[in-house]
């Protein structure tokens, strides 16, 4: 092989490999970019989890007041009073004995209002 034939041989690998490295370059950028795009789309996919399961949990609140017919502080009432704390107006936020019932707590859980 003469000087001239090795030196183009260089040179077309020079250029060869420069084009390589603009390739790989580009390749790097667009997986910035993808991952990126990745990163907030699993941040808006996780948001609106959260946002269907507050929704399906308000649903089934609703479901639960029209199917018992009680309001949804009776609802909230009835949850303190299950954790086994007093909501009458004598004893409320005290906690019930052995979790007795209390009917004063009945009456205003379940009592009917004028």
């Amino acid at each position: 092989m003469n000087k001239k034939e090795l030196h183009d041989t260089f040179t077309d690998l020079e250029s060869q490999a420069e084009a390589t490295l603009q390739i790989i370059k580009d390749m790097k950028t667009e997986l910035s970019h993808l991952t990126e795009d990745n990163h907030v789309l699993r941040m808006e996919n996780q948001h609106l989890r959260d946002r269907l399961a507050e929704i399906i949990k308000e649903q089934s609140v609703e479901k639960q007041a029209v199917d018992t017919g009680m309001t949804k502080s009776r609802l909230n009432l009835e949850k303190i009073y299950e954790d086994g704390f007093h909501v009458c107006n004598l004893f409320y936020g005290s906690r019930r004995d052995g979790d007795e019932p209390c009917a004063f707590c009945l009456e205003v859980i379940y009592g009917e209002r004028k």
